[in-house]
């Protein structure tokens, strides 16, 4: 098959593509498979509202919810036998793009129970319990960047896990990530483990960013502050720039050419919640606007049908961007709007939103084991 010419020249400015959806339906149709081949994508996000929609919707999973009905099996079993099996499916689906790219794409992300997302012992084994049973090497499992986060990112990654560092919407927080990553590093080298092997990519958060900033502005506009027309809608991208600036900076540090010296490969920044949640914005803004070599977009289905069906890729539109990206960080805080306040704000309905899908996820599988039993 031909791949589709929009997603291919996005792949051609460097960018990664991959999707922010997993269903046992997708994988029995042969859909995730057939997206492989016509629009470039080369890895798969989950998470629990991923799931929980899966669940809810498909019929694809009651065989397997009656085998674990007539095991015994409750609810949270059954949650991670059924999400492993998928991931490790689509693990083996993406066998061979893991091969062609050394491992640094074909890459499935699961992510630890969201309700452990402040317990740094409990993430780290949660985080070897599913490494250990989807047993495929291009699994990632996901750990959010909550401060207690940091120190299960550091420790997962030394027991030479790759991992999908999550939820990550400020700056500072973001280089907490990539000091973690290479502690970890440096810790599994000092162990003795190949660190070639082990990979990371660091998810930064994009539109959810514009929602609360806009929603901001609107009040401040409302109070009379000037130039708050000029900033909206101009936040996710401006902060998505920066990081991208500080991930240019950690990867060429000295601390960072020792460990690649040792085989180490770059974290890579991940650009995710990348459908646009307003619609008068372009329906690509934060994929067309944030295409850069060695950069990771993982989209949702509605966003990479629409690249592939409109998008203009101009080339790398992230580099050089820094100084005008401060500009704009700096006008929102000139209209009162609290940078720290904003962050602390979506890493905590994140995370809310995250359990409530959990939740979710735990009683439709109550609901389907009883109905298998």
């Amino acid at each position: 098959m031909t791949a589709n010419p929009n997603t291919q020249a996005l792949s051609d400015v460097g960018v990664s593509i991959w999707l922010d959806d997993l269903s046992r339906e997708r994988l029995n149709s042969g859909s995730l498979a057939q997206l492989i081949e016509t629009h470039n994508v080369v890895g798969v996000t989950t998470n629990p509202s991923i799931f929980e929609a899966a669940l809810a919707d498909g019929e694809a999973y009651e065989q397997q919810l009656a085998e674990l009905a007539a095991k015994g099996a409750d609810a949270e079993q059954a949650v991670f036998e059924i999400t492993t099996s998928d991931v490790r499916e689509a693990c083996d689906v993406f066998s061979g793009v893991y091969a062609a790219t050394d491992g640094v794409d074909g890459r499935v992300s699961i992510e630890v129970d969201p309700r452990m997302a402040r317990d740094a012992d409990a993430t780290i084994a949660e985080a070897k319990r599913l490494y250990e049973a989807v047993g495929r090497e291009n699994v990632m499992i996901k750990i959010p960047a909550t401060v207690e986060g940091i120190e299960a990112i550091a420790a997962v990654l030394a027991e030479g896990i790759s991992v999908n560092v999550t939820l990550i919407f400020s700056l500072e927080r973001y280089r907490a990530v990539i000091n973690a990553f290479m502690l970890g590093l440096e810790k599994a080298h000092a162990d003795g483990l190949d660190i070639s092997k082990i990979h990371s990519v660091a998810s930064f958060f994009v539109s959810r960013v514009d929602t609360e900033i806009d929603k901001r502005l609107e009040l401040a506009a409302e109070e009379g502050k000037p130039g708050t027309d000029k900033l909206r809608s101009k936040a996710a991208i401006a902060n998505a720039r920066l990081a991208h600036q500080i991930a240019a900076e950690s990867f060429s540090s000295e601390r960072w050419l020792l460990l690649a010296e040792r085989g180490g490969r770059p974290q890579r920044l991940l650009l995710a919640s990348t459908g646009t949640k307003d619609p008068s914005l372009s329906d690509t803004l934060y994929v067309t606007e944030l295409a850069a070599a060695g950069v990771v977009n993982t989209m949702p289905e509605k966003t990479l049908n629409a690249l592939a069906d409109h998008g203009e890729v101009e080339g790398d539109t992230m580099t050089d961007t820094y100084v005008d990206s401060n500009r704009v960080l700096d006008g929102i805080s000139a209209a009162g709007i609290s940078y720290r306040d904003v962050v602390d704000a979506l890493e905590n309905e994140g995370l809310e939103k995250f359990d409530k899908s959990w939740e979710g996820l735990l009683a439709t599988i109550t609901e389907g084991l009883q109905r298998n039993s």
